[in-house]
C-alpha cells in the first residue's frame, strides 16, 4: 500500500512559480519506492483529470503533455522517495487540483488508469 502527501501548491501570479512536491510512502515495504513509476496529474474545475507529466522508475525518463512543456519539469529523489514538479510560466489555464500518481509499469505512463496509487491533491491557482 503506497501512500502519497502532495504539498507545495498556491496562488500565484501569472507568470510565476511554483514547486509541488510528493512525498511517498510503501507501509507494506513489499516493493522499494524506485520500482514506481510516477506521474503528476490535474484537474481543473468541471473537467476530466488530465496527465502533466511522468518520471519513470529507475531510469528516470521523462514526458510532458505538450501544453507544459519548456514550462514544467518533473523530476524525483529517490532517497527522499520525493518527486517534484518545478512549474514556472505559469498560466491561469494551469489553476487546478494537482495530483500525484503511482504506477507499477515501468515505463512512460500517460493514462491516468495505470497509475494504482493516488495523493489526495493540492490546489493550485493562477491570477491574471
Amino acid at each position: 500500500q503506497v501512500q502519497l502527501v502532495e504539498s507545495g501548491g498556491g496562488l500565484v501570479q501569472a507568470g510565476g512559480s511554483l514547486r509541488l512536491s510528493c512525498a511517498a510512502s510503501d507501509r507494506s515495504f513489499d516493493r522499494s519506492l524506485i520500482t514506481y513509476t510516477m506521474g503528476w496529474f490535474r484537474q481543473a474545475p468541471g473537467k476530466e483529470r488530465e496527465f502533466v507529466a511522468t518520471i519513470t522508475s529507475r531510469s528516470g525518463i521523462t514526458g510532458y503533455t505538450d501544453s507544459v512543456k519548456g514550462r514544467f519539469t518533473i523530476s524525483r529523489d529517490n532517497a527522499k522517495n520525493t518527486v517534484y514538479l518545478q512549474m514556472s510560466g505559469l498560466k491561469p489555464e494551469d489553476t487546478a487540483v494537482y495530483y500525484c500518481g503511482a504506477s507499477t509499469i515501468s515505463t512512460i505512463v500517460r493514462y491516468r488508469g495505470a497509475y494504482e496509487y493516488w495523493g489526495q491533491g493540492t490546489q493550485v491557482t493562477v491570477s491574471s
